[in-house]
């Protein structure tokens, strides 16, 4: 089963990255370029933005080649409610990445393509009970209302992080790999394949993506990266203990960083007295650009904040809970102290270069 992964992983590696030169050239003629029109941008030409179908695909051949698609911990039902939502969500990003859809259009189609894979039995059915043990068993209606808000909601916390050369595919490929190896201890050897399947084609296309980037992924890569982490971390076993094991703090852990960068965004905009829908330029990639960091040092100190959660998340799979804990206060105290972070401090109001479209990005949290 090992072998098995890392060839999931190596394929969808290699046809992404071969994919990725060929999409740069094409991208002209399609119209999907990135081009730096504001002093928001670091980039001073424009660069294809086109990665997000290059990975789609690259994953979409590693899942069919080697990802059994039986019944079991990852059921034929939930890898087809998967790989639909998937490919509703490439379309959602390339149509935002041509035409640049309004904020509640897009959060309408990231709706939409989030209750796909509710009806192919992909749902949050139950969360751990830690006070007597146990599960609590949700209601269907109210399984299906929180699995498409933690869809839709870990797709933007990618989304909102695309906002430097490297940071979400590399920040995606770690997350991943936790997903990853917690899968294989909780016994879905089957779900590990899926989630290399797609960390693969991160790190494919990471190789073209990393600074300075010769191509961007656009929202079609960057929505595609954060549904495929959401929706992984819910195919299961069961209807119970296979889904419960990520719906409790494992997933949380994993993805602190994106998901707190979106967390202090709001709160940040409510305690300014800000519509949470406005962009600004506090992010925590914004912040320590400010600190001075170039863009490969900002990019791999968040690297490292991720890798962090991460192994915090498979400590507490492996029961190390006061270990997990302590990883996880030094990756927020490299957030507040060491980062120099402070999520209620204004935004800077003067313009500072940035790079990808994380002037689009702020829209949808």
């Amino acid at each position: 089963m090992i072998i098995q992964c890392l060839k999931a992983f190596l394929l969808a590696a290699i046809v992404t990255a071969a994919l990725t030169p060929i999409a740069i050239k094409i991208a002209p003629k399609l119209g999907l370029m990135d081009v730096p029109k504001d002093g928001r941008r670091m980039h001073d030409k424009p660069i294809p933005r086109i990665g997000g179908i290059c990975i789609f695909i690259g994953m979409l051949v590693a899942i069919l080649a080697f990802v059994p698609r039986t019944e079991g911990t990852a059921g034929e039902r939930q890898v087809i409610g998967f790989l639909v939502g998937a490919a509703m969500i490439v379309l959602l990003g390339i149509i935002d990445d041509f035409k640049s859809l309004p904020a509640k259009v897009k959060l309408l189609g990231q709706i939409i393509c989030a209750i796909v894979p509710c009806f192919f039995s992909v749902r949050i059915f139950a969360i751990s009970n830690f006070f007597s043990g146990g599960y609590f068993v949700f209601p269907k209606w109210f399984a299906v209302i929180l699995t498409v808000f933690w869809i839709v909601g870990i797709t933007n916390t990618i989304n909102l992080i695309d906002g430097l050369d490297g940071l979400a595919a590399g920040v995606s490929c770690i997350s991943c790999f936790a997903v990853a190896y917690t899968s294989y201890l909780a016994g879905r050897p089957e779900t590990c394949q899926l989630v290399l399947a797609i960390a693969g084609a991160a790190f494919g296309f990471l190789i073209f993506n990393f600074h300075p980037a010769k191509v961007f992924m656009g929202d079609a890569g960057s929505m595609l990266l954060g549904y495929s982490l959401a929706t992984m971390s819910l195919i299961g076993v069961s209807s119970t203990k296979g889904t419960v094991l990520f719906v409790s703090f494992i997933p949380l852990i994993i993805l602190a960083l994106p998901i707190f960068d979106t967390s202090f965004a709001i709160l940040r905009r409510v305690a300014n007295h800000k519509p949470i829908m406005s962009p600004d330029k506090g992010h925590l990639h914004h912040r320590i650009m400010a600190l001075g960091f170039g863009q490969a040092r900002a990019v791999l100190a968040l690297y490292c904040i991720s890798a962090i959660m991460g192994v915090a998340g498979i400590l507490w799979t492996l029961h190390m809970r006061l270990e997990a804990i302590i990883l996880a206060i030094i990756g927020a105290t490299l957030i507040f102290v060491f980062l120099g972070i402070d999520p209620l401090k204004p935004a800077p109001t003067h313009e500072e270069p940035d790079t990808e479209e994380s002037d689009t990005k702020d829209i949808n949290i």
